[in-house]
């Protein structure tokens, strides 16, 4: 069994991805009897426990909560109670709803019609919780009749999807700030570093990382989930360093988010951003084990570029509602080698793979759905991919193909393990991955061929994401309810996509030079006697040309022959 893993969520996007990441949890949770699509009838390979915590009722239940230190401003969690969130509790919701009806014939969950998502006399417009949420026992994550949830155009908090049960422990909210408004804002690095130097603030946060550290058997490490864009990546910079410095040899695998931002927004947030990204990525990067920026926006530089789009979803990645949705389900794959039911590994031991030679900053790539048609095997599959990987970037800047990958750890879940080889409608020509006996050794071989000489680990598991609500239905009519593709729509309506195959990977690879060294030409045109409000805030400005070198230092750890010239180059004509 794994060993278990502290989660803490600093901000307000991380708490939207983490909404969404929480309750993919608690869809493992539930029992063999409320499981209805063949895509769920496989045994458990991830391990609940690795992420949540159990406790005992006075009636004997049992309870599930995450094991979470959530740092949130102040009208950033709506109607969650301070002392934890209780899914039977009213919540201050007058906006539209999607309600869900289970089926009692087997049939899959699906939305009722646009004219019944008004809430209805009966709710009063508000959200219904009739029924107990997923973190409260093992049977209770099943989605209940007339359990419903605001829709994605309405959502404006991550408190309004979240469907577990928080402890008291859990949620700890900065009275400084506000979370939304034209001012009172945590918009600075400077700003989000100073909280944390605050002692009672610092007590508070050290209170709930013993309280769960110490009640675990075996901690593995920390996972924190970061904003990256506002004063909360100054946050996250004591965050990590309080967590290097107390609990040495623990890994710290660190998530940097940042939303998509509106198109034509706000020259002063703009800049703002930038700064905060850097500053962010510098000391993240310095006391983690691991860190990851993870965005479906184009591009983390001043220049804004068109967000990432899947082929066989229908995304609006200005909602937060559902851009989080897709980096949850790549998070929640991502993380699957530190939480198998069967791998004594670790976080530190995945850390460890990518880490070396400095290049502590990864890339994230996914696939989400991986594009897998019935009857058709992994090798099929991958042979349509011969020339370009079937994932897309997820890091944050436009897309490039990788021309040195270092280290990769690749997962590919609700794919079967089957060794055949049977051909699919294409009828594509037998190759080197029909020759595999099993799905893994094609899978494997793919990695060894796409990039060779890179360090791939590669895991393939039976365990789909799920999709159920609250995560959003927004995906192609092409999809079968276990996220297969299908050549056409349905005639008759589709049923709702209950679970999805996902391919994700992390790489240390050529990539990372091309987004810090842009970053760092971006900041050096910066003059930074025009932006005294964010330095005033707190970082002095020979902390912030420091910050710059180590940027471009970071930056040359990924730099192959090639790219070194190039910068040489560049450096020149500077």
């Amino acid at each position: 069994m794994p060993g278990q893993a502290v989660t803490l969520q600093l901000g307000h996007y991380a708490g939207c991805v983490g909404a969404h990441w929480w309750g993919l949890q608690a869809a493992e949770l539930r029992s063999p009897a409320e499981l209805r699509s063949p895509a769920e009838l496989c045994p458990a390979e991830l391990c609940p426990a690795a992420l949540l915590r159990t406790e005992q009722e006075p009636g004997g239940q049992e309870t599930f909560t995450p094991r979470l230190v959530a740092l949130e401003l102040k009208g950033g969690v709506g109607g969650l109670r301070l002392g934890g969130a209780d899914p039977e509790a009213p919540v201050a919701w007058d906006g539209e709803v999607d309600a869900y009806l289970e089926c009692d014939s087997g049939g899959s969950a699906a939305p009722r019609d646009a004219g019944s998502r008004t809430g209805g006399a009966s709710s009063g417009g508000k959200r219904s919780r009739s029924a107990a949420a997923p973190g409260t026992s093992p049977a209770s994550s099943r989605l209940a009749a007339s359990q419903e949830f605001p829709s994605g155009s309405r959502v404006q908090l991550w408190s309004d999807y979240l469907s577990v049960r928080l402890h008291p422990k859990s949620l700890y909210v900065l009275h400084q700030y506000m979370h939304d408004g034209d001012c009172g804002c945590l918009e600075a690095f400077g700003q989000g570093e100073s909280l944390l130097q605050d002692p009672g603030c610092v007590e508070e946060v050290e209170d709930r990382l013993h309280f769960y550290a110490e009640e675990c058997d075996y901690l593995q490490g920390f996972q924190v989930l970061c904003d990256l864009h506002d004063g909360f990546s100054g946050v996250g910079a004591k965050v990590t360093e309080l967590l290097h410095d107390e609990y040495s040899g623990k890994g710290i695998l660190t998530w940097g988010l940042t939303p998509v931002m509106k198109d034509g927004g706000d020259h002063h947030q703009n800049f703002y951003r930038l700064l905060n990204t850097a500053l962010g990525i510098v000391h993240l990067s310095t006391h983690s084990s691991l860190f990851c920026p993870l965005s479906l926006s184009g591009s983390l530089g001043i220049r804004p570029q068109p967000p990432v789009t899947f082929p066989y979803i229908n995304c609006d990645a200005s909602l937060n509602y559902h851009s989080s949705a897709v980096l949850a389900a790549a998070l929640d794959t991502l993380t699957a080698p530190y939480r198998l039911c069967s791998s004594q590994g670790s976080m530190m031991h995945l850390a460890e793979s990518l880490n070396f030679s400095g290049r502590k900053v990864v890339a994230a790539w996914a696939s989400v759905p991986f594009p897998s048609i019935p009857g058709c095997s992994l090798a099929d599959t991958l042979c349509a991919y011969q020339q370009e990987v079937p994932w897309k970037l997820l890091s944050s800047w436009r897309e490039q193909k990788v021309s040195c990958c270092f280290a990769q750890s690749v997962v590919l879940r609700g794919i079967g393990r089957e060794s055949s080889s049977s051909q699919c409608p294409a009828r594509q020509p037998l190759s080197a991955l029909h020759s595999c006996g099993s799905s893994e050794q094609v899978l494997q071989h793919y990695l060894h061929t796409m990039f060779p000489g890179a360090f791939s680990t590669a895991l393939l598991l039976q365990q789909p994401c799920s999709t159920l609500p609250p995560y959003p239905q927004f995906f192609s009519p092409l999809l079968t309810r276990e996220g297969f593709l299908q050549d056409r729509p349905p005639s008759y309506p589709s049923a709702a996509v209950e679970s999805v195959p996902v391919l994700a990977a992390l790489q240390s690879s050529s990539v990372l030079q091309g987004l810090l060294r842009s970053l760092h030409r971006d900041l050096q045109k910066l003059n930074v006697r025009r932006w005294f409000s964010f330095f005033s805030a707190g970082v002095e400005e020979d902390n912030f040309q420091e910050a710059l070198e180590e940027l471009r230092t970071l930056s040359q750890c990924y730099e192959t022959g090639l790219e070194a010239d190039e910068s040489e180059d560049e450096a020149d004509s500077d």
